[in-house]
């Protein structure tokens, strides 16, 4: 049996996302796995795994918006921004009131500059921050654009501030939660983090990794066309499948949903409604294969 679809699993605590990889895929050899948005050690909650030729399509997850919860202990400070570093306690740190941090959030909405954490795995001359920032070295990052869709207070009762957060790509939460705090003249470290959702992907959803089997996860592998549920979709014939199979591309003037979408990039489908191709406008009227999922 090959196996091609998305899973939807619940990381625990005190593992890291490659510990999850390395369990899925003890079950499914020889397919491949693969995972879409890092989390943490200190995180929990939705980690979506790829299998099989699915792994093609982790960039399409990792570009889906993200939910969380996320817990910050204000008057805080460490070198990870949350508490898997050295915490230390900010002397005489002011305590900002509920008011002042209503009026505050509104400024962290839409798009805005963030700097990752030095202890990220954000590359700096091909090495990753955080184990140039372990071995001592001075690791300067520069901002770069996120996009913060919502933010809203769960609950406030210093020093503990409770955040729901709704973001893009490529955010680092534990760092908006320092930033946050630096625009109140004090600091946070992050304490507890849930993705609760990525997409369509819910934690409620997810699977139980120490409930992960062979059968569990066969049962619960989703079709990879939810990986790209966002792209109009185009339904193909057998022949033109034949000739997209062969590297050809297919004119798009024969697909009524490519000229209603006015896309450059398509999903396609066989009779069957299971994706079989990634197709990319390359030229005016030709849809080339990106990918093909045999």
């Amino acid at each position: 049996m090959t196996l091609f679809g998305i899973l939807n699993v619940n990381k625990p605590a005190g593992c890291s996302s490659r510990h999850v990889v390395d369990r899925i895929e003890r079950h499914v050899r020889p397919a491949k796995v693969g995972h879409a948005g890092t989390l943490d050690p200190l995180a929990t909650g939705v980690l979506v795994i790829c299998v099989g030729q699915a792994t093609r399509l982790i960039p399409y997850v990792q570009r889906m918006p993200k939910q969380y919860q996320a817990t910050f202990l204000l008057g805080h400070r460490s070198e990870t921004d949350d508490i898997e570093g050295e915490v230390t306690v900010i002397a005489d740190a002011p305590v900002p009131t509920r008011a002042a941090l209503d009026q505050m959030l509104p400024q962290f909405l839409g798009e805005i500059q963030q700097v990752p954490p030095a202890h990220s795995a954000v590359k700096v001359a091909g090495r990753r921050a955080y184990k140039l920032a372990r071995a001592g070295k001075t690791v300067e990052l520069v901002p770069r654009t996120v996009t913060i869709h919502r933010l809203a207070i769960r609950r406030y009762a210093y020093p503990a501030l409770d955040l729901e957060i709704e973001c893009g790509s490529g955010t680092y939460v534990r760092a908006l939660g320092r930033d946050l705090a630096e625009a109140l003249s004090t600091g946070a470290v992050m304490s507890a983090l849930e993705r609760t959702a990525i997409g369509a992907f819910h934690v409620a959803d997810a699977l139980a990794l120490d409930e992960a089997t062979l059968d569990a996860v066969t049962q619960r592998l989703q079709p990879a066309l939810t990986a790209v549920a966002d792209l109009p979709r185009v339904a193909l014939t057998e022949s033109q499948l034949i000739e997209l199979r062969h590297g050809r591309p297919i004119s798009a003037s024969q697909s009524r949903s490519v000229s209603a979408a006015k896309s450059t990039e398509y999903a396609a489908v066989n009779v069957a409604g299971r994706l079989v191709a990634i197709l990319r406008e390359k030229r005016p009227g030709e849809l080339w294969p990106d990918s093909n999922f045999v």
